[in-house]
C-alpha cells in the first residue's frame, strides 16, 4: 500500500521546478538539492490560503509571514537567487487549485517541462492531477519525492503519523 503511493522519475533539465505547498522545510530541502543540481533555472512556490485570523493581524499593522514568505527566506539564506524563485498572488487550498496555477504558468511562459516536488504519499495523486490538467500541453512532468521525509513505503504502519497519511492519501485517490 504504501509503495503505490510513491511514483518517482529519474530527474532531469527541465525548465521550472514546482514544490508544492505544504511542508516546507521537507520538500524544501529537496528542491534546494534539485537546484543546487542545476536541473532547472526557477522555483515556483503557491501561496497557501492564509489562515483565519491573518488579515485581523494585517489590519491591525502586525507582520506575520506566510509559508510563501518563509519558504523564500529559506531558498535564499542557502544561496537561491531571489529572481529564481517564483510565486504566485492568487491562492491555493489543494493539489488541484496548483494544477491550474501551474497549467496558467506553463501557459504563460511557454514552459515546456516541470519537476513536481512533493512528500513520497503526495506523489502519485499529485502526478496523475497534473498529467490531467496538463494533458493538453505537452508538458513534460517529473516527479521527486522528498528525500527529507521519514516516510517508508515498507514499514509505514508502524509510525502514527504514517498510518494517518496514507488512509488519506487513499481516500483521496478514491475521490
Amino acid at each position: 500500500l504504501g509503495s503505490f503511493l510513491v511514483v518517482e522519475h529519474v530527474p532531469q533539465a527541465s525548465d521550472l521546478i514546482v514544490c508544492m505547498a505544504g511542508r516546507n522545510i521537507e520538500r524544501g530541502l529537496t528542491v534546494l538539492d534539485v537546484y543546487k543540481q542545476g536541473l532547472a533555472p526557477k522555483i515556483f512556490i503557491a501561496r497557501e490560503e492564509p489562515p483565519d485570523g491573518y488579515i485581523l493581524l494585517e489590519q491591525g499593522g502586525i507582520g506575520y509571514p506566510e509559508t510563501k514568505d518563509l519558504f523564500k527566506m529559506f531558498m535564499q539564506k542557502s544561496g537561491v537567487p531571489e529572481a529564481a524563485i517564483l510565486s504566485s498572488v492568487e491562492t491555493i487550498d489543494n493539489t488541484m487549485d496548483e494544477a491550474l496555477l501551474i497549467k496558467g504558468l506553463v501557459e504563460e511562459r511557454d514552459i515546456k517541462s516541470i519537476i513536481i516536488i512533493t512528500s513520497p504519499t503526495h506523489t502519485r495523486r499529485t502526478w496523475l492531477t497534473f498529467r490531467k490538467i496538463l494533458k493538453e500541453s505537452d508538458v513534460q512532468i517529473t516527479m521527486i519525492a522528498s528525500g527529507y521525509s521519514d516516510f517508508n513505503p515498507d514499514d509505514w504502519w508502524k509510525k502514527r503519523k504514517y498510518q494517518r497519511e496514507v488512509i488519506i492519501e487513499y481516500q483521496k485517490l478514491v475521490y
